[in-house]
């Protein structure tokens, strides 16, 4: 019997509804985790409502993964909370920050002379009270292994879908990226390692075109041979792929190569240059070069990074 990974999601006066709910839905989504709600005190004050909380600080010692949601930059921490997450760091618990919870996790120098990110109205102001950190604004998310943080809102649930998919594998988080109604990874900032092609909306005029490409993207297929398939002009293909998937059908024929070739560096023990060759790279070098761009890191440490975390 596998043991359910724990989850504690650490809730305090002014906590953001939206950071808070989402790493309680996107866990549970996946069903392969606990999720339990604690904090210094059991009665929080979140503006509209007011929420109970079931749990105290005593939790924070026996879960795995402790995940703070962003409140209002201001809030004094409690040094008992500080204190309980530096000793649930030294016995190797995962932290990770929501939005402006980076400032709560800030607060126990955990961060210090780590890569962070956090909601971009809040960066400047992050830097300047915890010079010690080194502050991205321009990304989604910052993974540096035990600790991560990501930037507000809806780049909380990016974090909980690489975070799902860093346990259980890309399955598990694919399914629960459908609950959401959402893509596995989103455009934006610098690139990550979650990668999925960008997709039209179902019934969009491009979604058979979309569907060809993910088929044939292992074919050397030019921006004329997309357009025939397309029945329309190479000018016209351009537009329309702007507007109704935000990229260039090169672009997006790229990134569905680059999802592939995850898949099977996830679930296969292939060569870089056999799988650079299977999803349709004309060689290994521009392969490395296109996975590198895309998803932030090199065949070989992707590799490492997700295989063998498949269930």
């Amino acid at each position: 019997m596998v043991d359910v990974h724990e989850v504690a999601v650490v809730a305090m006066d002014s906590v953001v509804p939206f950071d808070f709910a989402t790493p309680v839905d996107a866990f549970n989504w996946s069903g392969r985790y606990r999720v339990r709600v604690c904090g210094p005190k059991r009665t929080v004050d979140a503006g509209c409502f007011e929420l109970k909380v079931p749990h105290g600080l005593e939790l924070l010692s026996e879960v795995d993964t402790i995940v703070l949601p962003g409140h209002d930059p201001g809030l004094v921490v409690p040094e008992r909370l500080i204190e309980a997450l530096r000793q649930a760091a030294a016995r190797g618990a995962r932290i990770a920050s929501i939005c402006t919870g980076a400032f709560v996790f800030a607060a126990t120098g955990l961060l210090d002379g780590l890569r962070v990110t956090t909601h971009w109205l809040g960066a400047a102001e992050l830097a300047a009270r915890f010079p010690a950190l080194e502050v991205d604004p321009d990304v989604l998310y910052v993974d540096n292994g035990q600790f991560l943080t990501s930037a507000g809102a809806a780049a909380g649930l990016d974090l909980c879908l690489h975070m799902i998919r860093r346990d259980h594998g890309s399955a598990v988080a694919a399914d629960a990226a459908r609950f959401a109604v959402m893509p596995l990874e989103r455009e934006g900032g610098q690139a990550q390692f979650i990668v999925t092609p960008p997709v039209a909306p179902q019934g969009a005029e491009l979604e058979p075109l979309l569907l060809w490409m993910e088929a044939n993207a292992s074919r050397d297929l030019t921006l004329d041979d997309l357009a025939r398939q397309a029945g329309m002009s190479t000018r016209t293909l351009n537009r329309r792929f702007r507007e109704q998937t935000g990229t260039t059908p090169l672009q997006w024929l790229h990134r569905a190569r680059v999802r592939q070739a995850q898949h099977l560096l996830e679930t296969t023990r292939d060569s870089v240059e056999l799988i650079a060759s299977r999803v349709g790279f004309g060689s290994a070098t521009a392969f490395r070069d296109r996975f590198k761009r895309i998803a932030g890191t090199s065949p070989n440490a992707y590799r490492a990074a997700f295989q063998g975390c498949q269930n």
